[in-house]
């Protein structure tokens, strides 16, 4: 994404949102203005490394929230 004329940054998916998307087009679209935040530059490419999800409130976890979905105790 560009963040300054003829600047690009990187914005990973997994930096997009909290939760976990599939594509970037569940959330963003082409042309979007979106705040982000600088969170590395990569030492040898000098590419900027942005995140989206660091400015957003952080869900709270969910009672009972397991990557195993379906596990039932008996």
């Amino acid at each position: 994404m560009e963040i300054l004329p003829n600047k690009d940054g990187l914005l990973h998916i997994s930096e997009i949102d909290w939760r976990k998307i599939r594509t970037v087009d569940e959330v963003l679209k082409e042309g979007d203005e979106v705040e982000v935040k600088l969170i590395d530059i990569e030492p040898k490419t000098g590419k900027l490394k942005l995140s989206r999800k660091v400015l957003l409130p952080r869900p709270p976890k969910e009672e009972g929230d397991k990557r195993k979905s379906g596990d039932h105790h008996r």
